[in-house]
């Protein structure tokens, strides 16, 4: 198996280190920040397995704004239709400030650097960020170009967007800013950069002594290959060899394959540099560019400005975790959630006395009228600069032991506990230690795991139990424009071995059922923590699984000291979160009685359409839409109404089938036989004998599937137009007997006698075959909408 060489220098050589003489970036000190450039919105997006929407793009731009980015690097605008849009858009909804610098990025190729810069026409300022590789490696292997090329590669398209940049300042009126990179910048001779972005700076020919007019070479680590120190001697190399030094900013951009991207930073900024660019957090490719809030505080904890503000640290934490998908370390500096949390007894004593001193000292600087200066034992800022409490500092716990456990949890069940979860489950296996006085195994800890959070079905199975669910989307009731969708949840559990069909709305998927508990059981909880991953083991390699936690706390009291965790697992994200929910309801309700299923359907009575549809669960194995549950509920409240507002289970039944034809014999209007075929360039050919009040017709239609392919037959024989205004179906019945129900809106437009009629139906069949069940469906709708048969047919 492979390993670690016992010689390594059989495989990997050393950097070369520069011969740099008088070197004098090690003796300097830095009094002022650099100038900050966010790519969060083209590098760290490039990096994410799902990529930013345009909303999440766009709420990402505006925190940068917020907290105070002038230079962003937006999008890679040819690279795709969405990078592409994002730019139009803040240019068109004139989104960006004026004094905000946009920046986008494009490669040596004219076609892509015009649409590159057509993305910007129009905004008042933006940076055109041009690179080209550089480095022997990729000059040899990747491109086959010679020196002489990459420079002639570099200055030819310098001066392409010069040409384009210059037409568009004419026609549109945007000021332009000019950034080359000489990628792989680190590992190019070092000779060789200064040449080629002597030539680039030649080829721009625009390069002022001001700020905004001065070209930025920007040098990039693409990859880390040697220590900070080494990266700081190429940036001092560069500084003081590159031509007409005035007129250039010299940018960096480090990533942190080694681990040292923020090293490589600031001793960069002391060789010279005046600007960095990286990301909020550190988020990029492989192991993240360098970490501009780690960078930003950095400066700030000595004492220097950074002309950034996260004051509100945490809100910065949630949305660039909401954007990116991606979690903040525990232990990330400055913003993990533990980094101001000192477990160690020796540790809370010191800054126990280190807040009690500091007081003193801070009263006495105060009527001294001097520098109430920070100094804490362990603690480098003050968590409240951060808007941060001091409550996670000074709290006191005896966990010792819950690692242990959490990790056998992990190596058997395959479940990485978040850290609130293992205290809760230590304190559960600890009573069971305490209790029985013995050694705890493996599979006491796993049966106690299973048992109090009814994981694993069967016999753990708790009261409540997941069947099915859909979740959907619709308009916010709020009716404002910005207002983003709610999520609908529409669902089956098991309620003490009852199956319920509830439903509710919300922001996302588990707060809808969170909302569907609270309306059906009258379980009021809300969501406090929910944390998930991915597990994938040897023996289930292809069927990745997602494990979701969540923590439960009333709902009235969101800090509450008494809380229930949860855990699901199933192969759908969605899924696994609302089993979670499910596992902790069954704590919080622990044999407490449920309201019971209501069949009383008056107007005035106290049974909803989700009692009605549950019953038909239980009574047909039909799980309806919504919009059929309401349909169906109007159609039970008017045959209830002479009965006093009761109905029984059976006339329900018999209610449904008789209102919607199901499980009856085809009607005068029927599709007798069908054949499907695939057509050439896609789409699908149905081939139906009809059968029309007694006679039968043969026609055939093509549509993209079988039902449109149906829809296309039945408009040769019908006045008028025929829609499907909602599909949906279901399996039913279990192993060799399952089959398939359908469901099928049909709205119907027809106009007789010079006026316009328009007619709905549902249509409600099962079959053993899918697309069987599903065509059945659309001529039991079309049945009930009042067609017109054309003269002919």
């Amino acid at each position: 198996m492979p390993c670690m060489l016992i010689d390594p220098s059989l495989r990997y050589k050393p950097y070369t280190p520069l011969n740099l003489q008088n070197r004098q970036w090690p003796s300097k000190r830095s009094t002022t920040p650099p100038i900050w450039l966010s790519t969060d919105l083209r590098d760290g997006n490039q990096a994410l397995a799902n990529p930013m929407t345009i909303e999440q793009k766009t709420t990402f731009f505006e925190l940068l704004v917020e907290c105070g980015y002038k230079e962003i690097e937006i999008a890679y605008p040819a690279a795709s239709d969405t990078d592409f849009n994002f730019v139009r858009g803040l240019v068109e909804k004139e989104q960006i400030p004026d004094d905000v610098w946009i920046q986008v990025l494009t490669p040596a190729r004219e076609d892509l650097i015009k649409r590159t810069v057509d993305s910007v026409a129009g905004s008042k300022h933006a940076i055109i960020h041009m690179y080209n590789a550089t480095s022997p490696l990729f000059r040899g292997v990747v491109f086959k170009n010679t020196k002489e090329e990459t420079i002639e590669l570099a200055v030819r398209h310098t001066e392409i967007v010069r040409r384009l940049t210059e037409e568009c300042t004419a026609k549109y009126g945007t000021v332009f800013r000019y950034e080359y990179s000489p990628e792989t910048f680190s590992q190019t001779e070092p000779e060789f950069a200064v040449e080629i972005c002597d030539a680039v700076k030649a080829a721009w020919g625009k390069s002022g002594t001001d700020t905004l007019s001065k070209i930025i070479f920007n040098l990039p680590a693409t990859v880390e290959i040697s220590p900070p120190n080494h990266f700081a001697d190429l940036v001092e190399y560069f500084h003081t060899h590159i031509s007409e030094r005035e007129k250039v900013l010299i940018s960096l951009h480090p990533h942190n394959d080694r681990g040292t991207g923020i090293a490589a930073a600031e001793l960069g900024i002391l060789a010279g540099a005046d600007r960095v660019e990286g990301c909020l957090f550190g988020n990029g490719e492989r192991t993240g560019n360098v970490d501009l809030v780690n960078l930003a505080l950095n400066y700030y904890t000595q004492g220097i400005s950074p002309n950034v503000d996260f004051s509100d640290i945490q809100h910065v934490i949630d949305v660039v975790t909401q954007c990116n998908d991606l979690p903040v370390h525990p232990r990330h500096p400055y913003g993990g959630e533990l980094v101001f949390t000192a477990f160690s007894g020796s540790h809370q004593d010191a800054v126990k006395k280190g807040f009690e001193e500091q007081s003193k000292r801070h009263a006495l600087a105060r009527s001294q009228g001097e520098k109430e200066i920070w100094e804490m034992p362990y603690l480098p800022i003050d968590p409240a600069d951060l808007g941060q409490t001091y409550e996670a500092v000074i709290r006191v716990n005896s966990q010792s032991g819950k690692g242990g456990i959490a990790y056998l949890v992990k190596q058997n069940l395959h479940l990485d506990l978040p850290r609130k979860m293992q205290v809760t489950f230590y304190q559960v296996v600890q009573a069971i230690s305490d209790r029985e006085a013995r050694e705890m195994t493996v599979e006491d800890i796993t049966n106690a795991f299973r048992e109090t959070y009814h994981f694993g079905g069967g016999k753990y199975e708790g009261r409540l139990a997941l069947r099915s669910f859909k979740i959907s989307s619709a308009p916010n009731p709020d009716g404002a424009d910005e207002a983003e969708d709610i999520r609908q949840f529409d669902g089956t559990i098991l309620v003490d071995g009852v199956v319920r069909v509830i439903r509710g709305d919300g922001n996302g998927p588990i707060s809808a059922l969170l909302n569907a508990l609270r309306t059906h059981l009258e379980v009021d909880l809300a969501l406090r923590e929910y944390t998930e991953h991915s597990i994938d083991t040897q023996a289930d390699l292809q069927n990745s699984r997602a494990a979701s936690y969540i923590e439960l706390v009333p709902s009235s009291d969101r800090k509450s000291s008494t809380s229930w965790w949860g855990i699901g697992v199933d192969r759908d994200i969605a899924g696994s979160g609302l089993r979670a929910v499910l596992s902790a309801v069954n704590t919080h309700i622990g044999d407490r009685a449920l309201p019971e299923l209501k069949l009383s359907v008056g107007f005035n009575a106290r049974s909803g359409q989700s009692d009605i549809a549950s019953a038909l669960v239980n009574s047909l194995g039909l799980e309806l839409p919504r919009r059929l549950q309401a349909a169906f509920f109007e159609v039970v409240q008017r045959a209830a109404a002479s009965s006093g507002g009761e109905i029984a289970h059976d006339a329900l039944a018999a209610l449904f089938k008789a209102t919607y034809g199901y499980d009856s014999p085809a009607g005068a209007f029927a599709l007798r036989a069908f054949e499907l075929e695939r057509v050439e360039g896609g789409g699908t050919r149905l081939a139906g004998e009809f059968a029309l009040d007694g006679r039968t017709q043969s026609v055939r239609g093509v549509g993209n599937g079988p039902l449109s392919a149906l829809l296309a037959c039945l408009h040769q024989l019908v006045e008028g137009t025929l829609v499907i205004r909602e599909y949906s179906e279901h399996a039913l019945g279990q192993g060799t007997e399952v089959g398939a129900a359908s469901y099928v809106e049909l709205v119907y437009e027809v106009v007789e006698n010079g006026q316009a009629r328009k007619s709905s139906g549902w249509g409600v069949v099962s079959d053993t075959d899918i697309a069987a069940s599903g065509l059945h469906a659309v001529m039991s709708a079309a049945g009930r909408v009042g067609v017109v048969w054309k003269s002919a047919a």
